[in-house]
């Protein structure tokens, strides 16, 4: 069954013109399905919207929006209204810069909140509804290996991609009885645009997945949901998972100080 059969001939990508929702976009419209991609930048939505009509042929609405907005969610849902959408991608969730919380603008926290909880849990309601009314369709919303633990200097982050991960659980719980696919992918250092505008260093010594092997990954395992994580994680996370929150916590805290490290102390 190809992704056309599987989730209909509109999918929604939240975050959609660069990185993974870039990779998300170009192979769903190699799959002849039409796209809504949402982003902040309308240059860049043009870009990416004009690539995937030549190279494929489908249609390509874009929509330029920053998903932290307190209507974000209204505004995509206004522009998608009367297509048959059967797939989300929710893939905005920028983590910002490394920051101890009591040093953080409550503005930028509240705006991760919304992008990463808000967004995600009003889009899928919405675009859920049509998915079983259809009795097909598939919801993918793109979460963080950083969900596994509480990290110093990403409090924010992290605790909006755990809750990424347990909405797509008890997504799929609900879901997956009406022939619908709901999956977390929990992925990790990958390389992006993003990565290189916020990263503190040029080189981490922390290696990177390719965007291309991610979106591979979770459209040829879409099925096998609630939580994607890719092999080359998947021991980890599971050890990481089953101990104590404590010293998850510290290993979390200390892997990724190669990425935090100007404000650890």
């Amino acid at each position: 069954m190809t992704l056309a059969e599987r989730c209909g001939p509109w999918a929604v990508i939240a975050g959609g013109s660069e990185g993974v929702g870039a990779v998300f976009a170009d192979r769903l419209a190699g799959a002849r399905v039409n796209l809504v991609l949402v982003a902040r930048t309308a240059a860049r939505l043009e870009t990416a919207a004009a690539a995937l009509r030549a190279a494929h042929g489908v249609e390509v609405r874009t929509l330029a929006l920053d998903l932290s907005a307190a209507e974000a969610s209204d505004a995509v849902i206004a522009a998608t209204a009367g297509l048959a959408v059967g797939m989300l991608v929710c893939n905005a969730g920028s983590a910002g810069g490394p920051v101890a919380l009591v040093d953080q603008d409550p503005a930028a926290a509240l705006a991760n909140i919304r992008l990463n909880v808000f967004v995600q849990t009003l889009l899928a309601q919405h675009y859920a509804r049509g998915m079983i009314a259809r009795g097909r369709g598939a919801i993918v919303l793109v979460g963080s290996l950083g969900a596994i633990a509480g990290c110093k200097n990403l409090t924010v982050y992290g605790a909006a991609k755990s809750y990424t991960q347990t909405f797509a659980e008890g997504l799929w719980a609900e879901l997956s009885p009406h022939g619908i696919d709901v999956a977390a992918l929990m992925i990790g250092r990958t390389r992006t645009p993003a990565l290189e505008r916020t990263e503190l260093h040029e080189n981490t010594g922390v290696p990177a997945a390719e965007p291309e092997t991610v979106v591979d990954f979770a459209l040829a395992n879409l099925g096998e949901g609630p939580v994607l994580v890719p092999p080359e994680h998947l021991p980890s996370f599971q050890a990481m998972r089953a101990m104590p929150r404590r010293k998850a916590v510290e290993i979390m805290t200390r892997s990724l100080e190669p990425q935090t490290r100007d404000l650890l102390t």
